[in-house]
């Protein structure tokens, strides 16, 4: 029998799950990907079904084998990247969830946050854990579930009851769910659950305690490359060896070959994730960014990250051709805004479950200011754009105040990369590079590289170095001036959104 010639991702993603198969080159070789329902109980509310999630990605790695005419005997390892602080609670004995997956951009955590601050603030755990208490974070979603699901909590402290960001559920399953499936997570994924110790990689079991939150739930944290189990579902991967598990921002950071430090990328999705590799030491920091587990490849050293995070880039658009119908294609906004040669004075700060880095303020809510007769479609358009592009500046400029560094160019992935107007006006807003590579699904390949790299497939870092490829570069082009007058707007536009919750607010 010849030796494996592809490596398997899959990526489970906030609205997607795929199935990507890359050869040694890196290059894409075929994938399948099917969405996911989004769930809305109530205003502010966002919910997956996991046992659509798990049954998704089962076909995904069909289809992707089938487009590509592939065997699973020709692949050497499979890599699991997924989005982060989505919590999910299950039942050890039978697989099934005890409610929906709360999806990282649900809010509903708020009253628990505020509790768990007390007279600290959102500050208590962040030396620890490296992350304020927000309700973006995973930890306080379980107390929720285990406080507000019939009998949940009995059963969790009866040690009947399992919980895990999204890689933690799908790699148990893969291994055999109740039949001895692997309970694990990566460094990377359980640094967003603020229950791990960023400095020493385990739990804390005073956070936890803090949280109502039973040890005996956790998943044991692993490195992000290394064999974890094989495949034991029959017929679907059986005997690989699942040996990469990346979230899916720092999985983008490897893919894009992020290995030295002060190497950023910023990844244009859902929402935006801009990391910095800041080496193997841990920054604390003071401009409002998240401390955070890069990657661990084996039993070498941690390697850190700044992350600026940002909730809403890509659903934006989505929410422009959805909700206002003003598009009825993603790819529009592109053609609209290219008509005119800027916003008309209009700003649009998509706050709809607050605001994330650098400013975490949960009581924001979205605006469109700056309106006047002048203002059309198209200065709508091109204003969703320009948001994307100055909520980037924000945390870059809180990235180079913490690392005591300039940033001299940017690496970018993620769907909204080829939007060629954004991507210009981006590098105009930094003033410096920014740099897409020719394979743009990095958050899968970096997952990819991972799990090979674990099994020999691939010969460490090196090999993703030499793989990388530019395929265009936007250096900066406007008058420093103006770009300095657009974002001092947008600043404002940021300060009329504070404080809209309140008491008589919902």
């Amino acid at each position: 029998m010849s030796d494996p010639k592809f490596v398997m991702a899959i990526d489970q993603g906030t609205t997607s799950s795929r199935a990507i198969v890359f050869d040694h080159d890196g290059q894409i070789v075929s994938s399948g990907q099917l969405e996911h329902e989004q769930i809305f109980p109530r205003a502010g509310w966002v919910e997956h079904d996991p046992v659509e999630i798990w049954t998704n990605v089962r076909d995904v790695v069909g289809l992707a084998l089938s487009h590509g005419d592939v065997s699973a005997l020709d692949i050497a390892a499979v890599g699991i990247t997924n989005q982060r602080e989505t919590a999910v609670v299950w039942d050890r004995h039978t697989g099934k969830p005890v409610y929906n997956a709360i999806v990282w951009q649900d809010t509903r955590t708020k009253p628990i946050i505020e509790e768990l601050g007390g007279d600290e603030g959102a500050d208590r755990f962040k030396d620890a854990v490296g992350l304020p208490l927000a309700t973006y974070f995973t930890g306080p979603k379980v107390t929720w579930i285990l406080d507000n699901v019939e009998g949940a909590r009995e059963r969790a402290e009866a040690g009947d009851l399992l919980l895990g960001t999204t890689d933690s559920w799908v790699l148990w399953n893969m291994t055999g769910g109740p039949n001895g499936g692997v309970h694990a997570t990566d460094v990377t994924n359980a640094s967003r659950t603020m229950l791990m110790n960023i400095d020493t990689l385990d739990w804390n079991p005073d956070i936890c305690a803090a949280m109502g939150i039973p040890l005996s739930m956790l998943p044991e944290i692993r490195s992000s490359s290394e064999v974890y189990g094989t495949g034991r579902r029959q017929g679907f991967l059986h005997d690989i060896p699942i040996a990469g598990i990346l979230g899916d921002q720092q999985a983008a950071t490897f893919g894009q070959a992020c290995f030295e430090k002060g190497m950023a990328k910023n990844t244009y999705g859902t929402g935006s994730f801009l990391l910095l590799n800041t080496g193997t030491t841990p920054i604390r920091s003071q401009n409002g960014l998240l401390t955070t587990v890069c990657y661990k490849i084996g039993d070498q050293a941690p390697v850190y990250a700044l992350e600026g995070s940002i909730a809403v880039t890509g659903s934006l658009v989505q929410w422009v051709r959805d909700n206002l119908e003003l598009i009825s294609e993603a790819s529009e906004i592109e053609t609209l805004a290219a008509e005119v040669e800027d916003n008309g004075g209009a700003y649009v700060v998509p706050a709809f479950s607050g605001l994330f880095a650098p400013y975490w303020r949960s009581d924001a809510r979205g605006a469109i200011v700056g309106l006047t007769r002048y203002v059309r479609k198209a200065h709508l358009c091109r204003a969703v754009l320009e948001s994307v592009a100055y909520q980037t500046r924000d945390v870059v400029e809180a990235m180079n105040a913490d690392a005591e560094t300039e940033m001299t160019e940017l690496k970018v992935d993620g769907g909204m990369v080829g939007n060629e107007l954004l991507m210009q006006f981006q590098a105009d807003q930094l003033g410096v590079d920014v740099v897409r590579p020719k394979v743009t699904e990095t958050t899968a390949l970096g997952a990819a590289y991972a799990a090979g790299i674990a099994v020999g497939f691939w010969n460490g870092e090196q090999d993703v170095i030499d793989n990388w490829a530019e395929d265009k570069r936007w250096s900066p082009t406007d008058e420093r001036d103006e770009v300095g007058r657009q974002y001092r707007s947008w600043k404002k536009a940021v300060e009329r959104t504070l404080d809209w919750v309140d008491e008589d607010t919902r």
